[in-house]
Order: C-alpha cells, then sequence, then structure tokens
C-alpha cells in the first residue's frame, strides 16, 4: 500500500515571491497564508461561459456559484499547465487556448470561517465537447453568455463567489476578446 501524497500549494510573501510550500488540506482555516491559486473562465465556440456551483461537500465555499475553475499550481508547475490539468480533473474536458488576462489579481474572503488569501491569477480558456464533471469537486454546471452573465453580476447584485464578483468588474464585456497579459507582471512565484 502507497502512502497518500499531499497535494502542496506554493506559499508567498507580501511581494509574490515563494516562501514555501503547505498540504492544501491543511492551509484554509480561520489564517490561511498568501498562497499561490488561478481562476479560470471557460468559453464554448459560441462565447458562452462556463458557471459551475461549487460542490457542496467543499470545504471553502460549498454550493457557491463561480467561475469555471479554479486551483493550485503545484510547486514548480506552470500556471497554464495547471489549468489545463485542473479543467480536465474537475471538468473532464481539454482547455485549450489558454490566455492570462488578470496577472495581479489577488483576494481575500471569508466564510463561515474559512478564509481564502490568494494571489489567484486569472485566465480564459476554450473547450468544446460533453463535460464530465467530478461530483467531489462541482455540484452543477451552467452555459450562459458572457455579456448577460456579467451584466447580471455588476447591475443586479447576482450570488456569486466573492472573488468572481471581483474578477468580473475587472474582465472585459468582450471576454473572448480578451487582451492575454504578459507573464511578466504574474506574481514572481508563477514567472
Amino acid at each position: 500500500m502507497s502512502a497518500v501524497v499531499p497535494e502542496l500549494v506554493v506559499l508567498l510573501d507580501e511581494e509574490g515571491e515563494a516562501v514555501g510550500t503547505a498540504d492544501k488540506a491543511l492551509v484554509h482555516h480561520a489564517r490561511t497564508p498568501l498562497h499561490l491559486a488561478f481562476s479560470c473562465y471557460l468559453l464554448d465556440p459560441e462565447g458562452n461561459v462556463l458557471l459551475t456551483q461549487r460542490a457542496l461537500g467543499k470545504r471553502t465555499f460549498p454550493g457557491v456559484w463561480t467561475n469555471s475553475c479554479c486551483g493550485h499550481p503545484a510547486p514548480g508547475e506552470r500556471l497554464d499547465d495547471a489549468v489545463r490539468r485542473r479543467v480536465e480533473q474537475e471538468l473532464g474536458v481539454v482547455a485549450t487556448d489558454v490566455r492570462l488576462v488578470l496577472p495581479g489579481f489577488r483576494y481575500r474572503a471569508e466564510q463561515a470561517g474559512i478564509v481564502e488569501n490568494e494571489m489567484c491569477p486569472v485566465h480564459v480558456a476554450v473547450v468544446e465537447g460533453p463535460l464530465s464533471v467530478d461530483p467531489a469537486e462541482v455540484e452543477q454546471v451552467r452555459w450562459e453568455p458572457w455579456r448577460d452573465f456579467r451584466e447580471s453580476v455588476l447591475t443586479s447584485g447576482r450570488q456569486v463567489s466573492p472573488w468572481c464578483r471581483e474578477q468580473v468588474e475587472q474582465l472585459p464585456a468582450d471576454l473572448a476578446g480578451a487582451a492575454t497579459a504578459s507573464a511578466q507582471r504574474l506574481p514572481p512565484a508563477a514567472r
């Protein structure tokens, strides 16, 4: 019988430099240390965005509707590779045209005493084909036109995760045409 290898997250200082690693299962609590993560918005060929409801059994923000996929790069893993890996693990599809759009996004959010504290670069990618969601990660999915979703968050107070709300405020009206950001603007630990 082999030992279970813990999933590690990269811990950061205030400048975004790596200062160590920690077991993901132990890092999210009332005093969550700053660490590296990512968010991704998946588009279909028609420009609809995939929204996901976080699984009800998740420790952080269970049952909350949010962007397509979030995760943590492993130590030494390129961010775009981490995006592809998590999209395939959580949603069962291959992400193509993975592009960095908000390299400096950072947030802190709390729910039920559990804190998220992340430097979380945001990506956009394209997917095609049927989804095969991991029920431990995703409760439900929904495709919506990006402009309608964005408008409902910005003007109608639509309930989404705190990070999703902040990201939507910074993302353009034409998400499919969003400019690719320079990797030099990423936190140093992610370059």
